[in-house]
C-alpha cells in the first residue's frame, strides 16, 4: 500500500500504542503520520510518555480508523530508526499552527521516525 497516498487521502483518528522497557503500555492518540521520501513514517511528539517509552523500546503500533460507516483503517506494527530535534524540520512536518502560549505549555518536540514493520487493515489477520 501506498502509505502517502493513503494518509493524504483519508481523515480518522490514530493512537499510537508503546511499552516502556519493563512492558508497561501507553496509548495515545496521533494524528495521520508523515509520510518520507525514504519510505519511514515521522510523527512530531512533545516529550511525554510515548516518547519516553521509546527511548528504552523502539517498537510501537499505530491504529488509524478512517472516519465513516464501518470499521475501515489500518493498524502498522513500526520500528523507531531515528529522531531529530530540528526546530526547521518540524515546523516544514507541521500541518497546523497553534498559539504560542500553547505551544510553550507543551514544550519541546521531536521528529520521530519509524520504519513499517507490517501492515494489516484494521479488522481481522488479512491482506490490506
Amino acid at each position: 500500500m501506498d502509505l502517502k497516498e493513503y494518509f493524504e487521502n483519508n481523515q480518522g483518528i490514530g493512537v499510537l500504542s508503546t511499552a516502556d522497557g519493563d512492558g508497561k503500555v501507553n496509548a495515545a492518540v496521533y494524528s495521520r503520520p508523515h509520510s518520507m521520501d525514504d519510505g519511514t513514517l515521522a510523527f512530531i511528539m512533545p516529550d511525554r510518555l510515548t516518547h519516553h517509552n521509546l527511548s528504552s523500546n523502539p517498537h510501537a503500533a499505530y491504529l488509524f480508523r478512517e472516519n465513516g460507516p464501518g470499521y475501515k483503517g489500518i493498524r502498522l506494527h513500526l520500528t523507531k530508526v531515528r529522531e531529530e530535534t530540528d526546530v526547521e524540520l518540524i515546523e516544514s512536518l507541521r500541518r497546523k499552527v497553534y498559539p504560542a502560549e500553547m505551544e510553550e505549555k507543551v514544550g519541546p518536540k521531536s521528529a520521530v521516525f519509524f520504519k513499517v514493520e507490517k501492515e494489516l487493515p484494521l479488522i481481522g489477520t488479512g491482506e490490506l
